[in-house]
């Protein structure tokens, strides 16, 4: 028990460190007074508030939560697919994002206004379907898994078709698919917020239920869970919160795969009450600390938080896929 408290205590102070930092550092060094100041307006100079709220805080935010988002789903899906190599992606989350984005710049090539709704929509839908055709086979662990890698696959091809047709969609695309939060306002935030949260606590008064599902499906079912209703409102509840991340943060990778590991690893459980909270801090935490070290690094220039996940999360990806049994 003390290691569990111990381990959210860390997780919430991780998260507070790594805004803290992204709120300090940058081209002008805050100190830790100058922060709060430019936060509550309190005695602070108007640069030091101007530098905070329209630059620094929004985009803190949009870190945290795309990667509360992405590892919300991420935690969601391995659990009711009993894969540890499960991610966003795997529901079609990529594939149904990027299809729409580059659809909608196409026939509107002024409407980038559609861009996040249009990301959000193909993402979210592209999950539905792979529901769909998971529960008409069966609602297995296997069919979802198959239904998303064939989605997938479509969609997929179809980016590339309509990238070879309009090429000028692919610098937007580029970066889209390479993730990062430059630019993010907090009015595009509101409304994702409002998605991720509430899949988060949707996906919290299920957990007992889904931790059943370890057990194994007659197991499961013989104490009455509906494990067929149960994987396909996982993996929706999974599709909107990476949805809504994706929206305003573009296919941050690795965050959805990373997070629930590294909870799972240091909390020595897999109940998904504890393991929700924690790797949702995780991922926060590794979302602003990536988009931190892209603009610092490199200052004056930027490299987008997806770059950095991509260099922690490929070695990661390695280690489970030849561990035994996704072990870390």
């Amino acid at each position: 028990m003390r290691r569990r408290v111990a381990v959210v205590a860390a997780s919430g102070f991780a998260v507070i460190i790594a805004a803290f930092c992204a709120l300090a550092f940058g081209s002008a060094k805050l100190s830790l007074g100058e922060v709060v100041e430019g936060l509550f307006r309190v005695g602070g100079d108007g640069t030091t508030a101007s530098i905070i709220h329209a630059v620094r805080l929004p985009r803190c935010l949009a870190a945290l939560l795309a990667g509360v988002g992405l590892a919300t789903s991420g935690a969601l899906l391995q659990s009711a697919t009993g894969n540890p190599l499960a991610g966003p992606n795997i529901i079609g989350v990529n594939a149904g994002a990027g299809f729409s984005m580059v659809l909608i710049g196409c026939l509107f090539p002024l409407g980038y206004r559609l861009m996040p709704l249009a990301a959000a929509v193909g993402a979210f839908g592209c999950t539905a379907l792979i529901a769909l055709l998971a529960a008409k086979a069966g609602g297995e662990r296997v069919t979802i898994v198959l239904a998303g890698v064939a989605i997938s696959t479509l969609f997929s091809a179809g980016i590339s078709m309509i990238r070879m047709i309009f090429p000028d969609i692919s610098i937007d695309y580029a970066y889209f698919s390479i993730g990062g939060v430059s630019g993010v306002s907090l009015k595009q935030l509101a409304v994702p917020a409002v998605i991720i949260f509430s899949c988060v606590a949707a996906a919290f008064c299920v957990a007992q239920r889904l931790d059943l599902l370890l057990l194994g499906d007659d197991a499961a079912a013989g104490v009455g869970v509906r494990t067929k209703g149960l994987r396909t409102f996982a993996l929706l509840l999974a599709g909107a919160s990476a949805a809504a991340a994706v929206s305003f943060a573009g296919l941050l990778g690795f965050v959805g795969l990373m997070s629930p590991h590294i909870a799972r690893r240091l909390l020595g459980s897999e109940r998904m009450r504890l393991v929700l909270p924690v790797s949702a801090m995780i991922g926060g935490a590794l979302t602003v600390a990536s988009d931190l070290v892209g603009r610092v690094a490199f200052a004056p220039s930027e490299v987008p938080a997806g770059v950095f996940l991509a260099i922690l999360g490929v070695p990661f990806f390695l280690t489970l896929l030849v561990g035994k049994r996704g072990r870390i």
